[in-house]
């Protein structure tokens, strides 16, 4: 048998969407060599982008055919002003965390679209049970970044599974984002990148540049600048894409198991604003919860809910002192639990030449307990909780013996390392935060013991005890920071962890606890995770038994994975009734 040489990234990237782009590497001049955090096998390689005039025809809506002579003009001059940015920024080394070769560099680099494959070869069997499509959401830049990129500000892209009596399908579809829409058309990216462009000066004159493309009709943000590439939901009928940005994007399953983007979804005009990508489907009362806020300007944070059938509350303006980072929050049976932390957002500070994003040192982190069906946020209870950040939070339930509320996430520090470069490593500590209503004191504990302590970020906990008491989490070992080696199945009660490695140089993503019986033990049920092998460049789904931890399938993909952000598993009982 001839030996296989799996291709290097730059090879693999060369097969991106706009092939007729040449390829070269990304800005050597600004820096001949670097030492990657994410230890990739090479210096990046994307397209290189077709300047904004002239482009090649095209039908789109947004169609720069359809500019008039003025536009035209104005499109040459600002096209010339970005041009004298970017040659000014070459001589200014990036930080880590906005160069793009680190950021999306060896399997975090993007993949082009895949149409479905079907009858995917499987080693073991697929549990008769998994019936239906898992999905998983990325960031997956379109176009090579002009400037800063941090891997947050990527295209969304949604990989999905499906399953059908024992067999596999495989595709991966951009999410048809307005923003995206605009740049596939101008061919090049225009729309400022939130974390990896908008720091101090540069930054500034990054969103003026965009606000006068705006002025003069070369772009339209009026319909979203969002990316959609974080979080994914099934409510409702809808499987909506989501990144705290801009309104969610609803995503269609075909029959076959391909994704065709539907559009920016408003609940029938409900919604006019932001929305987290972590909302919370109560798997009770089959409500759901979310959060919106706003780093410009009042009400910085808002709280609403829908009925099962989709009826949007009241908005509730939730009172915080300025606009925070509020990347997730929990709810319990009674209430919702919303984190004010130390990391928020200071335009300002670009004005001084730094990040917006700022870890403020002299604010006390709190945690805001309100009832679900409130009205307004007059009956809110702030309970402080000091140097606690978690930018995601596990599960949260009550204990009212104690008038206690019990918050599992996972406590990073430095807060703002994911976001500023610092030379502090990170560590992101598994903790149980009490907070306790009746003294409005809190307490946090790390559940795992310091000789086994390790980074643990992105999973889950049985999602039909979301806001009740959980005995156990499925956790990514994110280790070495930021790849995930393996998962951990914690016993949240005992501190106990069970580890499952994915091998030599195998790394994945977010583990997705599929339940079996409702009624059945918490722990029945599958892990389902996207695994790549650095060493062949292939990727995989494997299927591992939840109580044991003994692999079930491997399910070998067509096509390499990027790693990526969350997903969640749609039944094919709920696929019949998809919008």
């Amino acid at each position: 048998m001839a030996s296989y040489a799996p291709p290097s990234p730059a090879a693999a990237i060369r097969t991106r969407l706009n092939p007729k782009f040449p390829v070269s590497s990304f800005r050597s001049a600004r820096n001949p060599t670097i030492s990657s955090s994410l230890q990739s096998p090479s210096v990046l390689h994307l397209p290189k982008q077709s300047p904004v005039y002239p482009l090649s025809p095209s039908q789109d809506a947004h169609s720069t055919q359809q500019w008039n002579p003025f536009q035209r003009v104005a499109a040459m001059a600002l096209d010339m002003v970005e041009n004298a940015l970017v040659s000014h920024e070459t001589h200014h080394p990036l930080p880590k965390t906005a160069d793009p070769r680190v950021q999306i560099a060896g399997n975090f680099a993007p993949v082009p679209e895949q149409a479905v494959k079907h009858r995917l070869p499987v080693i073991g069997t697929i549990p008769e049970c998994i019936q239906g499509v898992y999905v998983r959401n990325g960031a997956n830049p379109l176009h090579e970044p002009v400037a800063g990129h941090h891997f947050f500000d990527g295209d969304g892209m949604v990989h999905a599974v499906q399953f059908k009596n024992g067999s596999a399908s495989y595709a991966c579809r951009f999410t048809e984002t307005n923003r995206l829409v605009h740049e596939r058309d101008l061919g090049r990216p225009v729309f400022p990148k939130a974390i990896g462009e908008l720091h101090g000066h540069s930054g500034i004159a990054r969103l003026l540049l965009f606000y006068a493309r705006g002025l003069f009709g070369l772009v339209d943000p009026s319909h979203g600048t969002g990316v959609a590439n974080a979080g994914l939901i099934y409510f409702n009928n809808h499987l909506l894409a989501m990144s705290e940005d801009d309104l969610p994007y609803h995503v269609h399953i075909t029959p076959s198991g391909d994704l065709e983007t539907v559009g920016r979804y408003s609940f029938d005009g409900q919604l006019n604003s932001t929305m987290i990508a972590h909302p919370k489907v109560d798997p009770e009362s089959g409500e759901f919860f979310a959060l919106s806020y706003d780093v410009i300007q009042k009400p910085y944070l808002k709280y609403f809910r829908f009925s099962p059938d989709g009826k949007k509350s009241p908005d509730v303006e939730i009172p915080v002192a300025g606009p925070t980072m509020m990347h997730d929050f929990a709810i319990t049976e009674n209430f919702v639990v919303i984190p004010d932390q130390q990391v928020v957002f200071k335009l300002p500070e670009m004005i001084h030449g730094g990040s917006p994003v700022v870890y403020d040192k002299n604010k006390v982190s709190k945690f805001g307990i309100l009832e679900k069906n409130a009205t307004d946020a007059t009956g809110i209870r702030w309970v402080e909780a000091p140097d606690c950040f978690c930018f995601h939070l596990w599960n949260a339930w009550e204990e009212p013996e104690s008038d206690e509320i019990v918050v599992i996430g996972s406590c990073m520090s430095p807060p703002d390392s994911i976001f500023n470069e610092c030379d502090e490593s990170l560590k992101s500590l598994l903790s149980e935060i009490r907070l306790n209503l009746k003294t409005g004191k809190s307490t946090r504990r790390p559940i795992i013991s310091e000789s086994e302590q390790v980074n643990l970020e992105a999973g889950m906990v049985n999602r039909n005890l979301l806001g009740r008491k959980t005995r156990f989490a499925y956790l990514a070992l994110a280790e070495p920071w930021p790849k995930v080696s393996g998962f951990a199945k914690v016993d949240l009660s005992t501190g106990e962890v069970n580890k499952y490695i994915y091998g030599d140089q195998r790394y994945g993503g977010e583990p997705l606890f599929f339940p079996l019986n409702p009624s059945g033990n918490e722990d029945d049920g599958y892990i389902l995770a996207f695994v790549h092998d650095e060493k062949t460049w292939k990727s995989e789904l494997q299927i591992v038994n939840a109580m044991d931890l003994k692999l079930e399938a491997t399910v070998k993909l067509p096509s390499r994975v990027p790693y990526g952000f969350h997903g969640t598993f749609i039944s094919s009982k709920d696929l019949e009734t998809q919008a």
